[in-house]
């Protein structure tokens, strides 16, 4: 959610300072073995264990040595990769191995965000909780030396490109790795990769899982199991369909196959390129006798529209706060939160999306079959809606929600790929500079410099270099290189964007006011400390006449300013304007509020540069504490206040 302002202005976290920045020393003694980090999907009903297949994945293990310890499952969509790869951190699990890790694959950035959570949780030396990309990097060294030992999953990988660095390795021989992909890419072997082909169920597997998922029921598995599973191509998405159909209907394989055949042919309902992905016409149809079952069986006839929506979500899971959402409840008419967990139940049992305790699940073959079936005059809305309730339950601050917010930046990803030019017209929408803020909010500075570099060229290309959206993106990648250090790219960019800002809107216009609240914490971090007080005054100003002396942004404006005064080094006028601003914020937003928080760490660090170093202890221990609670024990501000803390009772004894 956004705080005011300009939701494609990246919010600036106040400017913090801190005492000192000398890391603690950190083992794997205090480590809880064993662990899991990410969870698997859980497996399905009557879920085959594919003896035969799991011998060829086995083998290629234990003939490979040391050197070969990853196998590819590589196959089309729908014949149950991912629940293989689930059984097997199942399995592993059970087992008592030290770590196991699922990481969603989808894109690079996901495992670099699932590898740094794992980075902490195993202490691995030189894990920061800072730098998500280099605590991925601690994450890989630790696992190529560790003898514990270990399984990282990587789930449905689709850019070989981009996974490339992320591959892990063993030079003790104790990890494993599994991954699963779509992708039939040479990229995909080599390096100690290979390649394990996975294909539908064996006929006999396909009609062992219908029995047994339709054993529950007497009278449903008659003589025409091994026909229907034949006809279903013995893919176990299909099967999944059918079954779940049958059940919940109290119908045999026989008159569930009649209605299977004289299902309405493709051609009515699906364009003629729809089997790209050569799931043909078993998936679509027995989606599309389901979909028509699941929207009778809701008396609510919210179905249909409901996995619609589902369908331009990342398959791997939403939250389902989602779906309490103004622009949802508007899009499904009003209706009530219970009516449309209702509506996801229905599709539950449907086996037409999975929903667990907080998240919302869909096969990725059954969400592009839904997307084919939607009316090219409804995408436009129904990407909008997608778009509208992601950015409606985005986390601020997003620490102590770091999970949250990667799950909401990959449902980002997948509507951007699925919803085309749908959110880019007649402007951007502001979900698209969320996700980017996100990955800046969050420590993926690298990632984030990627990302504003892309929106900076795609708003440029779209709708020129003097649009407000392109400028916007640019100001956002000022900000980027800042964070990487290229702060000389950074300043030129930032002061470019300012003069380009006041010739096109004039010099007090609240694009140009955030732009400088922008400014003073690029100028600041390049050393022009002037510079920096100047633009922050200009920015303060503009920020009172715009939001009012007392709103979020006018106080993290006010905050920033006195942090660079500090750092100017006039302390005790600093000083006495950080102790009255901690004053004022507190009173206005609580003693915990996370620019609270900041506010009460210049406090801390004027008192260190005045050599008040026992006042800045105990403020600092009591900040440690709140910041914990607040913004969560990993992260990096709360680990540099832990930092200072050390160091203010050193420098204080001695």
């Amino acid at each position: 959610m956004s705080v005011g302002g300009d939701a494609r202005y990246s919010a600036l976290g106040p400017y913090s300072s801190v005492v000192v920045h000398q890391p603690p020393a950190q083992g794997e003694a205090a480590v809880r073995w064993p662990l899991e980090v990410g969870s698997a999907p859980a497996l399905a009903s009557a879920f085959q264990p594919r003896a035969a297949l799991r011998e060829r994945i086995d083998a290629a293990w234990t003939g490979g040595g040391t050197a070969v310890l990853t196998q590819v499952l590589s196959g089309g969509g729908g014949v149950g990769k991912s629940q293989l790869a689930a059984s097997y951190a199942a399995q592993a699990l059970a087992e008592g191995t030290d770590l196991v890790v699922w990481a969603p694959a989808a894109e690079p950035q996901q495992v670099v965000a699932r590898y740094a959570q794992a980075a902490l949780r195993v202490a691995a030396p030189g894990a920061t909780g800072e730098v998500p990309e280099a605590d991925a990097r601690a994450f890989l060294a630790w696992l190529a030396t560790t003898s514990r030992r270990w399984l990282v999953v990587l789930d449905d990988v689709a850019d070989p490109a981009g996974i490339e660095p992320l591959w892990p390795a063993s030079r003790t021989g104790s990890g494993r790795v599994l991954a699963t992909t779509r992708l039939h890419d040479a990229r995909l072997t080599g390096g100690g990769r290979r390649r394990v082909a996975v294909d539908a169920y064996e006929p006999a597997e396909a009609s062992a899982y219908l029995r047994a998922r339709l054993a529950e029921e007497a009278g449903l598995a008659d003589g025409a199991v091994d026909e229907l599973a034949q006809r279903l191509g013995h893919l176990p998405l299909a099967l999944g369909h059918a079954a779940a159909y049958m059940i919940n209907h109290g119908l045999p394989c026989t008159p569930y196959l009649a209605r299977f055949t004289a299902a309405r042919s493709l051609a009515e309902v699906l364009p003629p390129d729809a089997d790209a992905e050569g799931y043909g016409r078993a998936v679509a149809t027995t989606l599309l006798l389901s979909l028509d079952a699941a929207q009778e069986a809701d008396p609510a006839g919210l179905a249909v529209p409901v996995l619609r929506l589902t369908a331009f979500l990342d398959p791997a899971g939403h939250p389902g706060a989602l779906w309490a959402t103004p622009a949802v409840r508007a899009y499904l008419g009003g209706a009530e939160l219970a009516t449309v967990h209702t509506t996801l139940r229905v599709l539950h049992r449907y086996a037409l999306l999975t929903c667990g305790a907080n998240s919302v699940r869909v096969h990725a073959l059954t969400a592009r079959a839904v997307r084919e079936t939607i009316p090219d005059g409804e995408r436009r809305g129904l990407a909008v809606v997608a778009a509208e309730a992601l950015h409606a339950i985005w986390p601020h601050p997003e620490e102590p929600h770091r999970e949250w917010a990667a799950v909401l930046r990959a449902n980002t990803d997948v509507l951007a790929a699925t919803a085309g030019r749908h959110l880019w017209l007649p402007k951007a929408h502001p979900v698209l500079y969320r996700a980017g803020s996100s990955l800046a909010n969050t420590g993926h500075r690298e990632a984030a410099l990627a990302y504003w570099e892309r929106m900076a060229a795609e708003t440029a290309r779209t709708f020129g270099g003097e649009h407000d959206d392109t400028l916007a993106a640019r100001g956002n990648l000022a900000l980027a290189y800042r964070a990487v250090g290229r702060t000389e790219e950074a300043c030129r960019l930032g002061e470019r964007n300012l003069r380009d800002l006041e010739r096109l809107h004039g010099p007090e216009d609240r694009h140009v006011v955030m732009t400088r609240a922008q400014l003073l914490v690029i100028l600041s971090s390049a050393g022009r400390v002037h510079d920096a007080i100047k633009m922050g005054q200009r920015a303060l100003t503009g920020h009172i006449r715009e939001f009012g002396h007392d709103h979020p942004l006018t106080l993290s404006v006010r905050t920033n300013l006195i942090g660079v005064r500090l750092q100017a080094g006039a302390a005790e006028e600093a000083t006495a304007l950080a102790e009255s601003h901690l004053e004022n914020i507190a009173r206005l937003l609580g003693p915990t509020h996370p620019n609270t928080l900041f506010a009460r760490n210049n406090v801390v660090y004027a008192y260190g540069r005045a050599g008040r170093l026992d006042e800045a202890a105990a403020l600092l221990d009591a900040l440690v504490a709140d910041a914990e609670q607040v913004l969560g024990p990993d992260h990096p501000e709360t680990r540099a206040y832990r930092r200072s803390l050390a160091y203010a009772r050193g420098a204080s004894r001695a």
